[in-house]
């Protein structure tokens, strides 16, 4: 059973990157994020939450964020292993991370802020299918429109240049002590996230040991 952890600012990859680890590894991806946008989506008590918190520019609370990691885990559907993104995100949650689960490796997706901004800000999405685009490397083939079901495209609420100046702020101040507290542990393994998708997860395979990508 393998279960690592993917930490990086927004836009570094850490989606795809948890992807591609689980597609070869038959590991469950979980993204912290993705259970929070769909509860927005879906309209529940908790996204209407999680939206005024979003639309701030501030991280959501601890307890919050653990409440929703324990209930997923919870469903133990990850025989061989996870590969969690989004989570901890503060040194809270790292502790209770660290108490609860055995973690094989920490992957930690290292990007500039100048690379952050010039990413997240041209991210869109579909307001009618969800489909994600972005305008530097996967655009729609029709300007604003999305190419499967040709809904109107937009910025996601909290991809504006003031929220994001916050969160990368709150990102850089909480980052440090969850990696010194992983680092003792010697878990970290620190991967340059600027190449493109392919390279660094050949980076990541060589670090953790694990076989390239098939």
């Amino acid at each position: 059973m393998r279960k690592y952890v993917i930490i990086g600012p927004l836009g570094s990859g850490k989606g795809t990157q948890s992807a591609l680890l689980a597609r070869d590894l038959d590991i469950v991806h979980i993204g912290v994020g993705d259970i929070f946008r769909w509860h927005v989506k879906s309209h529940t008590k908790l996204g209407a939450q999680v939206r005024r918190i979003m639309a701030r520019g501030e991280l959501v609370g601890d307890d919050l964020v653990e409440g929703v990691v324990r209930d997923r885990l919870d469903q133990h559907d990850w025989n061989y292993g996870f590969v969690i993104d989004g989570f901890p995100r503060s040194r809270g949650q790292t502790e209770f991370f660290l108490e609860s689960y055995d973690i094989d490796g920490v992957i930690n997706l290292d990007l500039p802020d100048a690379e952050v901004r010039r990413r997240v800000l041209a991210r869109r999405f579909c307001s009618r299918c969800g489909m994600d685009y972005n305008l530097i490397a996967d655009r729609p083939t029709e300007e604003g429109r999305c190419d499967v079901c040709g809904g109107a495209l937009a910025a996601r609420e909290d991809d504006t240049e003031e929220a994001l100046a916050e969160r990368l702020r709150g990102y850089r101040e909480r980052t440090d002590p969850i990696l010194e507290l992983f680092g003792r542990k010697e878990y970290v393994v620190t991967v340059d996230a600027r190449p493109p998708a392919e390279d660094v997860q050949r980076d990541i395979r060589a670090r953790l040991g694990l076989p390239a990508p098939r």
